[in-house]
């Protein structure tokens, strides 16, 4: 356990405090043994980077938009053949006799296999590097679209779902861990739009693409074509995706104790080198004292000095298909025992559920309304064909595009204003403020949607409700993903793990009981509550307004204990 952040009564994971003036020529760090570095609007840039041009957060602009095009269409790739299925359905029924429960079960086990894969990946992600679980899952995408296009029996309908799943399960945690290694903590927010974006193609657009393929090249070339995009993307993968895990440790000492109090971040500094710094004369070879200060300071700058001119890691490393953490011990057979074990403890942490069940919800409303749109809409008064209920969905990703960049870019501007106006200092709470606008839009959009479509009512109502739908699906992602990130940043691929498990098994338990439900109680009154459970859930953001700093504090313990695994101290 780290001690000194652990006995530090003014350390609140996620609490930071991310300004410096402007007018400060220098400022030395609270957070590192150097001075700090900021951006031109003086915003702390966090984390800390050093001075390795190998460092992630060094890359220049073009290396990062390369590796951030890759990470957000894998995203988008394995959202889309998630979401494929469905336009194959009738064909299966069809020719072959599979039942539509059957598939409906085939879509319950691709959730579940997104979810818990997540908890197997994300150790081998910290021990092994990132690459090697992005080969895996493409792979696996790769294999369950293969086995999708060669369905005859209602195994391989349920079954190439799980390899499907699995896939992408790498979107669910890696892909933010990855994001979080190449950009600094207040550039997250309009990164994770991009992300949610890439999520809302995928998902709204891919039963589009897929009935266009059934209409004109029949139902198995939906998977063929699954299966030769996703092979293309694993080709890229293993010859244009770098590998981002970076040890900062070798060349930053990082101070494990620090205050984010308003005004007082610099005063801890002091009292550390009060407390830490004993001056011991000797009399050096020019006659100077020498004390541990000057000993500190000037191995600091060797070592800035020797990082600046370290040269960049060969192409053939960066792309390595496994690069060992510098803490691995043999195969590290234990240690991913040992992190396997403990990351089931992100359940205790109050933000990871906020975010599971916000994210999770609003995955879950999906069965309903894609199930709604294939119940009504073919038959009277709307007749629609096939297509044109696949079209229905541009509505609602019209409307995710606006909720991403609502709770993403402008959450962003908005969350550097509030922390001007603190002192500099940042609660990951302030992310939750435009969340009082879903709140309202998000259950008005269901109530629109569902009973509008049960009652009849004009196209107008329908199309305005599923955007209003897409809105809550990429403002509540958005808000709940950043959140959670700000809350415990050195944990984010463990935080989004516990996100990925709880999301997927409430998508999974809905999948089943969306069809006896809308058949018990009725559209209307189905999405009625539906629409309450969406006011209710949202809501959640007001005690974590009154108690969210508070609970933070109390899982500070084992929010340390969970970083030093990821640094490789436990």
């Amino acid at each position: 356990m780290n001690v000194d952040r652990a006995e530090d009564d003014d350390f609140v994971p996620g609490t930071t405090n991310i300004f410096i003036s402007k007018d400060t020529e220098s400022v030395e760090s609270t957070y590192t043994d150097r001075p700090t570095k900021r951006n031109e609007k003086g915003i702390i840039l966090l984390p800390q980077p050093s001075d390795s041009p190998n460092d992630p957060l060094n890359w220049s602009t073009r290396r990062k938009s390369w590796h951030f095009f890759l990470l957000v269409f894998m995203t988008g790739l394995t959202a889309a053949i998630s979401n494929d299925a469905g336009a194959c359905q009738d064909s299966l029924n069809e020719i072959y006799g599979i039942s539509y429960d059957a598939m409906n079960t085939g879509a319950g086990v691709l959730f579940i296999f997104i979810g818990w894969s997540c908890i197997f990946f994300a150790p081998a992600s910290s021990l092994y590097g990132r690459r090697i679980t992005y080969i895996i899952c493409i792979l696996s995408g790769c294999l369950g679209s293969v086995w999708f296009a060669l369905s005859k029996k209602t195994a391989d309908t349920i079954w190439s779902q799980a390899f499907v799943g699995m896939s992408e399960s790498c979107a669910e945690a890696q892909v933010q861990q990855s994001l979080s290694d190449i950009f600094f903590q207040h550039q997250l927010g309009s990164v994770l739009t991009v992300y949610i974006l890439a999520t809302s193609v995928g998902t709204f657009l891919a039963p589009l693409i897929a009935q266009i393929i059934a209409d004109n090249q029949t139902f198995r070339w939906v998977g063929w074509w699954g299966a030769i995009i996703t092979g293309i993307t694993l080709i890229v993968i293993i010859f244009g995706c770098e590998e981002t895990v970076f040890d900062r440790s070798k060349y930053i000492n990082v101070y494990q104790s620090f205050t984010v109090n308003e005004g007082e971040s610099h005063d801890l500094l002091q009292k550390e080198k009060k407390e830490d710094i004993e001056k011991e004369r000797s009399k050096g070879p020019t006659g100077f004292i020498v004390t541990k200060e000057h000993t500190r300071e000037a191995e600091t700058e060797d070592r800035i000095d020797a990082a600046s001119k370290e040269k960049n890691t060969s192409y053939w490393k960066r792309i390595a298909l496994i690069t060992p953490a510098s803490y691995l011990k043999g195969f590290g057979v234990k240690q991913y025992c040992t992190r396997f074990l403990v990351y089931f403890k992100v359940f205790t942490l109050p933000p990871v559920w906020l975010s599971g069940l916000l994210w999770g919800l609003q995955d879950s409303y999906l069965t309903f309304y894609l199930t709604t749109q294939d119940t009504f809409f073919p038959e009277n008064p709307w007749n629609y064909s096939d297509t044109q209920v696949a079209i229905m969905n541009v509505a609602t990703l019209i409307g995710s595009i606006i909720g991403c960049f609502m709770s993403g870019i402008i959450s962003d501007k908005h969350v550097i204003w509030l922390a001007r106006r603190k002192n500099g200092v940042l609660e990951p709470e302030y992310r939750l403020w435009l969340l009082f606008i879903t709140l309202f839009i998000s259950p008005v959009g269901l109530i629109l949607f569902g009973v509008g479509a049960d009652k009849s009512w004009s196209p107008i109502a329908i199309y305005a409700g599923l955007a209003l739908i897409g809105y809550g699906f990429g403002s509540v992602g958005d808000t709940a993903l950043s959140y959670l990130m700000d809350s415990y940043p050195e944990i984010v691929i463990q935080g989004m793990v516990g996100v990925s498990i709880i999301n997927n098994t409430l998508a999974c338990i809905f999948t089943f009981v969306c069809s006896y439900w809308l058949d018990s109680a009725g559209t209307s009154n189905t999405y009625i509550v539906l629409a309450v459970i969406d006011f209710v859930s949202i809501a959640l953001i007001i005690p974590f307004f009154i108690w969210g700093k508070a609970w933070r504090k109390k899982t500070k313990k084992l929010y340390l204990e969970l970083v030093e695994l990821t640094q490789g101290m436990g």
